[in-house]
């Protein structure tokens, strides 16, 4: 037990490390030894962690731990003032997916000004959300139809997707806004819902080409 002991002590200090590779493995050996003890010291460097590849295997490490000691700590996160720290935190929600997490999952984060936290957020929303308040949801996350570039606009419109047709009387609205990037995104969305195969490149260079033309597809 002494030597498990300070092996881990000496894995929770690699965390530290200026190499990425020894972070990534001093995160591993955590994980592969859960212990509430590092479950700060690994939520602490979510918020600072520069790599992505680190980042997931600090998340893995938390979702080794007790969702009951994880959970409460990681929901004192999501309103952190650190984009990361919020970021990072929904995220590691998602991958617990312990429902007792819903009531953090406020508009605010839904519609956050960051967009890599907007777009953890809507992950975790689909996740997280109770049987029944998937109509609601969907009405929270179209309200961001439009935003940011190809990459934000797929992230959303997945998470729509996920929650199946029950969004499309939210969708359809926004078919017709006035706004052209939200109608081009409404429209791929749709798309993508029937066709998954189709692609959202394809899905949205087709929807940009229906508004291009109009509603009905007609040049005016």
């Amino acid at each position: 037990m002494q030597k498990q002991d300070t092996d881990t002590m000496r894995a929770v200090q690699g965390l530290e490390d200026s190499r990425s590779s020894v972070r990534l493995r001093a995160a591993l050996a955590v994980g592969t030894t859960p212990d509430p003890r590092f479950i700060d010291k690994l939520i602490e460097r979510c918020a600072s962690e520069p790599e992505f590849y680190v980042r997931e295997m600090l998340t893995w490490a938390l979702t080794r731990h007790s969702p009951s000691m994880t959970v409460p700590e990681l929901l004192h996160e999501v309103r952190s003032e650190r984009a990361q720290a919020r970021s990072q935190a929904l995220h590691t929600l998602s991958k617990i997916g312990d429902r007792r997490a819903w009531p953090a999952i406020t508009r605010a984060l839904l519609s956050d000004a960051d967009e890599e936290v907007a777009r953890s957020a809507w992950r975790a929303a689909v996740v997280l959300v109770p049987e029944g308040e998937e109509p609601e949801l969907a009405a929270a996350l179209a309200t961001q139809l439009g935003r940011g570039e190809r990459e934000t606009q797929l992230s959303l419109s997945r998470a729509l997707i996920a929650l199946g047709e029950v969004m499309l009387p939210t969708l359809r609205p926004s078919m017709t806004d006035a706004d052209p990037r939200v109608r081009a995104h409404a429209i791929a969305t749709e798309r993508l819902l029937r066709d998954p195969d189709a692609g959202f490149e394809f899905a949205i260079e087709e929807a940009k080409r229906i508004v291009a033309l109009g509603r009905n597809g007609q040049e005016e």
